[in-house]
């Protein structure tokens, strides 16, 4: 086991611990009581926790009798029933009051919104609430989703500010094989930089009720480490690793947090905002974005791929190799009526003048 210290951690737990008996079971206890009793000791310690909960769907699913596999709308009343079943699950462990928070990965690609979110969350540890996160399932379409609570975990330690993502599975931590198909498999305590062979030990989707599996997990471990926010993966269903958590051992695999003196704001730009399309650039414009710290001109741009609006994030290609992400001010056509021009002709090529930079400095990131 190794050791650790924290102060605000985000803890994930899955429809497994939730639900471990899949739909014949909506909410149950039986992997709860140790959890609950690691955050009630940890909180009056005075850290603070923020629960990223899966289980809504799993919850609601008794409440609404199928004889067919529930169609997208279907799921999304039973997430509706089964959010307050999933808090009113939760609450009855603690003294102090739960806050339900329900994100959408559209949420957290608006900045202004995801600056909120930073705020309420704050603002619920300071009055010493327990934020409980989950996804919006009620509303979230496909394009809206984040997917898995893996990675709305790391969103949420991202968002949060947190030092500590603890991730909950069904087993032990990460192995050097799949510990279900190779029993002499080898269990990694420690991971000080994810390399490729680490994500190659990454297997699929582990549970019949739950849609992260390890892959996610490391998908997750990646956006907290580069952030500087240490990740465990731990067994859930194991009362003695959180025994061990509350005496500063992680009884499973510990991520080290790699060093990072990113802003919030390029933090976000980097893992939360997700690219529309790409725009090609020339080789004055790298010089200038990567050396000069400058905006992105119309005069350097060569080429666009894929259709996007203003406002949405693109990555920036020079010689087919993607070196920085920015928002654009423009759409993806009317980069495309104004790529090479000065900027002083952008009036006349479209008519209107949105701005006289393509992307703005503060609102770029060079990898």
């Amino acid at each position: 086991m190794h050791a650790f210290t924290w102060q605000r951690a985000v803890l994930k737990v899955g429809s497994s611990l939730i639900a471990p008996n899949g739909s014949n079971v909506a909410c149950s206890a039986q992997y709860l009581l140790a959890i609950a009793t690691f955050m009630t000791a940890a909180l009056a310690q005075g850290k603070e926790i923020i629960l990223v909960s899966s289980g809504s769907v799993a919850a609601g699913r008794n409440a609404m009798l199928l004889n067919h596999p529930p169609s997208i709308a279907e799921k999304q009343a039973m997430a509706a029933i089964g959010q307050t079943k999933m808090m009113q699950n939760w609450a009855r462990f603690f003294d102090q009051p739960c806050a339900q928070v329900l994100l959408t990965m559209d949420d957290l690609h608006d900045r202004q919104r995801y600056v909120n979110i930073q705020n309420t969350l704050r603002e619920l540890l300071r009055h010493h609430a327990i934020p409980i996160v989950n996804e919006n399932d009620t509303v979230a379409i496909n394009e809206l989703k984040v997917g898995d609570n893996d990675n709305l975990a790391a969103y949420t330690a991202l968002v949060a500010q947190a030092d500590t993502c603890i991730i909950c599975s069904d087993i032990d931590g990460l192995y050097d094989a799949d510990p279900r198909q190779h029993p002499n498999a080898q269990l990694i305590p420690y991971v000080s930089v994810i390399t490729p062979e680490i994500e190659a030990m990454a297997g699929g989707v582990g549970s019949s009720v739950g849609t992260g599996g390890m892959q996610t997990k490391i998908e997750a471990a990646q956006r907290c480490t580069a952030s500087g926010i240490q990740t465990l993966i731990v067994n859930g269903q194991d009362a003695e690793v959180f025994t061990a958590l509350g005496e500063g051992q992680c009884k499973g695999t510990l991520f080290a947090a790699q060093e990072s003196n990113h802003t919030a704001k390029v933090e976000w730009l980097r893992h939360t905002l997700k690219s529309r399309g790409q725009v090609q650039i020339d080789e004055g414009a790298a010089q200038a974005l990567i050396h000069q710290g400058a905006s992105l001109l119309p005069r350097g741009l060569i080429g666009v791929n894929g259709e996007f609006s203003t406002g949405d994030a693109v990555d920036i290609l020079h010689q087919d190799r993607i070196i920085g992400k920015g928002i654009v001010l423009f759409s993806s056509q009317e980069i495309y009526a104004i790529k090479g021009c000065h900027s002083d002709d952008i009036t006349t090529r479209l008519g209107y003048l949105p701005a006289s930079v393509v992307v703005h400095r503060d609102n770029l990131i060079i990898y």
